[in-house]
């Protein structure tokens, strides 16, 4: 027996064993044979349109269209008029939506076989849909005519051209709207319109019609991509006006989300098939953003929304481009906008805004951490080290103020790279040098660096020991920015003893000195952005030490300043800002101390650090209340648009801890903090997560469901609490999470259904047998709640019914304990 017959004999007993599994409903083990048997086939015979087919029926049963759908039309290039293969693509396509296209498919099964009784009932229900859209269709584009029109016609007055393009938007949003105008030549008539359009509400909404067109739709985007072409979008984004840029930038991401599957959601993740198969479009879109992104000849704000494409999709668990981006050269154009300074004004300088240097640091650190290998890490670092090494080799000054500006980004983004080069013979002697010159920018930028560089305790000790009389001399400078930066620099080596009350680096009372000269660079009025962004860094620092917490939580007039400098939302300032607040309110973790451990310190002769009395729980409550009733809120919003997660988590933190005060939970709902929330909790670090949805639990369990979380978000809010619902959680948070899910489950029916499709119903469960009296009452109250569902009151009775009589015996010893 030859190879051949052996591989369709193997192939012939998968498809047997499918047909088992079908009959028994195991459709994943259904398919997964059915896989087996195409993948022994070899050629394209008449099995292998079987198997396909087969595969489509188990698809089918799983509610898996678009798979049934691909497998249907495998069988059918194989087989063009097989019956069960059209009937099951048509019912693919009716499920898809597609009824044209499944009407099409029932026309063709009746003319093959006119007695065919199953396939009549499904033509008398398409029939009068497929004649109903045909009628609509024939309005869309009569309506389509009379927008584009006015639209395109110039000489039309701007109010009545501008409400067309808005209609135009609207229809854009409807599938038969989309579908009529691709069929057009619309996105050439757009992108004719745009090189000549003057006025701005009708430019950014004809960008966005175009994004429209290319939502969730693989097919259409491909086709906008070959009409427009990738230099457009490039060309688009280039602009000095922010809803532009804003417009083309979601324009692209919605592309490369259609290409991929993704969602402009949190927790979205890619559709691996759907990447394959457009490899080749996202591989081209992301690489000339990535050659884009030193463009001289590009404004400052298309710069940032370029960097920040290509960090929220080089990551590992969205498009997974970061080794690519390695080996295009990526790494060194990215060193190039984080090494350039709006200082140099001469004819190649690139346009860089206050942010730029932050993001592209950002978007380093992003790609490093996903060097999951050696080897990767290696060649990241040799990028790394070729850009300094050639930066240093020129022998001008500019090129040593661009290697103290790299590095400093680099210690702001990934850490134990910039740690690396700073450690290496040579460069922070050179820092040093530099910050005793006689050049102001050489000290501005030397003084940012030695900032940056003082990241742990032993080398601040280093730079204590080598710097500190230098930073001190900058200080007498008479430049502000100078002043500042020095300032900044004493105040990170101020604070190296984090929050031991015991260790004091200077001598007693400077801190307090530190913190009233950055309070007055603060609040001075004449002082640009840029200066009170340091003096709020500077801060962050001093504010380890609970002395200048509660002199600053004192002075409205600092606080008033602090939450004004974060509604800017400029990200520059954001580290500065949130460090601030999360001192402030003490909502940093806290290590458990055991006493034994204490001792055995003691024995030792170990340093054991102290907490100062000015943080204990009642002043930092205070404090608390006191920047919730600053309106922080708002200031919180603003920042949270940032990509980093270690910043969101810090957002989180503070969010947390105004939630954990009764008092402040209306506040935070009335300035828009539950939107933010809803995105921390479901997008960022394991704690800051974590944080987002304890914050949630809080407003929920004391706040109107209805009014705390309207509409969709009180079904939207559902996922991060059931989420804490987890024995890695504390048991505050896994009370909190059952007694917000216990307000919510009241509130409809729609909402115990989302909890229940969310796992909650299990978790809820499991806490009705905890023995802390406290959870199991939360859990038993939710349950009760859950229970109006008929489907929960169905199929729990046997579980509920002995959780309820442990409450009872719980509450009745509650109430009468046993003597």
């Amino acid at each position: 027996m030859g190879t051949h017959e052996q591989f369709e004999i193997e192939a012939e007993q998968y498809k047997e064993q499918g047909n088992t599994a079908f009959k028994n409903s195991d459709y994943d083990q259904a398919v997964r044979l059915y896989t087996k048997a195409i993948n022994v086939t070899k050629g394209e015979n008449r099995n292998l349109a079987v198997y396909y087919k087969n595969r489509a029926a188990a698809h089918l049963k799983q509610q898996k269209y678009q798979e049934a759908l691909e497998d249907c039309d495998k069988c059918l290039e194989i087989v063009p008029s097989d019956p069960k293969a059209l009937f099951r693509r048509c019912q693919a396509l009716e499920a898809l939506g597609r009824l044209e296209e499944a009407y099409r498919d029932a026309t063709q099964i009746f003319k093959d076989d006119p007695t065919n009784k199953e396939i009549q009932p499904v033509l008398s229900r398409l029939l009068p849909i497929v004649q109903e859209r045909a009628r609509q269709n024939a309005q869309t584009s009569n309506r389509l005519e009379s927008m584009t029109k006015i639209v395109f016609d110039i000489s039309q007055p701007t109010d009545k051209r501008e409400t067309a393009t808005n209609n135009l938007l609207v229809l854009a949003r409807e599938h038969a709207g989309a579908e009529t105008m691709v069929k057009t030549p619309i996105v050439q008539q757009i992108k004719k319109l745009l090189k000549v359009e003057k006025n701005k509400e009708i430019f950014v909404t004809g960008i966005r019609v175009i994004g429209e067109l290319c939502k969730h739709n693989e097919k259409r985007t491909k086709l906008i991509l070959k009409d427009a072409g990738i230099p457009w979008f490039l060309e688009i984004i280039d602009s000095e006006d922010e809803k532009q840029v804003n417009a083309a930038e979601h324009c692209m991401q919605t592309i490369l989300n259609a290409l991929s599957g993704m969602e402009n959601k949190p927790d979205t993740k890619p559709n691996n098939e759907l990447v394959e198969r457009n490899k080749k479009h996202i591989d081209t879109l992301l690489s000339c953003l990535v050659y884009a992104v030193n463009n001289r000849a590009i404004s400052g704000l298309a710069r940032d929304a370029i960097l920040e494409l290509i960090m929220r999709n080089i990551h590992y668990t969205q498009l997974n481009w970061a080794e690519q981006l390695l080996d295009i050269g990526g790494v060194g154009r990215l060193m190039e906008c984080a090494s350039e300074l709006e200082e140099y004004k001469y004819e190649s300088a690139m346009n860089i805004t206050p942010s730029t240097r932050t993001i592209a640091a950002l978007c380093l650190s992003r790609i490093y951490e996903n060097m999951y290998y050696d080897a990767l890490r290696e060649k990241f670092m040799e990028k790394i080290q070729d850009f300094i090494k050639d930066k240093l080799l020129t022998p001008d000054i500019e090129s040593k103020v661009r290697v103290a500006v790299a590095i400093t980004a680099l210690l702001r983004g990934p850490l134990d790279v910039g740690n690396a080069i700073i450690g290496k013979e040579g460069i922070m002697e050179m820092i040093l040098v530099m910050a005793n010159t006689e050049d102001e920018l050489q000290q501005k930028v030397a003084c940012e660096c030695i900032i940056a560089a003082a990241s742990k305790a032993d080398k601040a000790k280093a730079i204590i020991a080598k710097g500190a009389d230098i930073l001190k001399q900058l200080y007498k400078s008479k430049n502000d920015h100078i002043r500042i930066r020095a300032l900044v620099g004493l105040c990170k080596l101020g604070s190296s003893s984090g929050n031991d009350a015991s260790v004091k680096p200077f001598a007693e009372g400077s801190t307090l000195k530190l913190a009233e000269a950055c309070r007055r660079f603060l609040l001075h009025p004449g002082k640009d952005k840029d200066i009170r962004k340091w003096a709020a860094e500077g801060l962050s620092y001093l504010t380890l030490d609970a002395e200048v917490k509660e002199k600053l939580i004192e002075d409205k007039a600092a606080l008033v300043a602090l939450v004004e400098l974060a509604k800017s939302g400029d990200q520059s300032a954001l580290f500065g800002v949130v460090t601030t607040l999360v001192n402030l309110c003490n909502a940093y973790d806290k290590q458990e101390i055991i006493p034994e451990m204490v001792e055995l310190a003691k024995f030792a002769k170990h340093h054991i650090p102290q907490e100062h009395e000015l943080d204990d729980p009642d002043f930092v409550t205070k404090r608390v209340i006191a920047l919730g009733q600053a309106n922080v809120t708002s200031a919180l919003v603003a920042l949270s648009k940032t990509e980093s997660d270690n910043s969101r988590e810090l957002i989180s933190r503070v969010f947390n801890a105004l939630c954990a005060q009764q008092e402040l939970r209306g506040t935070v709902v009335a300035q828009g903090g539950v939107r933010v929330l809803m995105s921390l909790a479901l997008k960022g670090t394991e704690k800051g997560k974590r944080q987002a949805s304890q914050a949630l639990a809080r407003i929920g369990i004391t706040m109107n469901p209805e009014v705390a979380f309207p509409g969709q978000r009180a079904l939207e809010v559902i996922r991060p609490l059931v989420n804490i619902l987890h024995p890695d959680c504390s048991g505050l948070e896994n009370f909190e999470a059952l007694m917000a899910l216990c307000n919510l489950a009241q509130m409809s029916e729609t909402a115990r259904q989302r909890i229940i499709k969310e796992g909650g119903f299990a978790k809820i469960e499991h806490y009705m047998f905890e023995d802390h009296t406290h959870i199991c009452r939360a859990a038993v109250q939710c349950m009760c709640n859950m229970s109006q569902s008929e489907e929960v009151s169905s199929s729990s009775i046997e579980t509920v019914t002995p959780a309820i009589w442990k409450y009872g015996v719980n509450l009745l010893n509650t109430i009468f304990p046993y003597n």
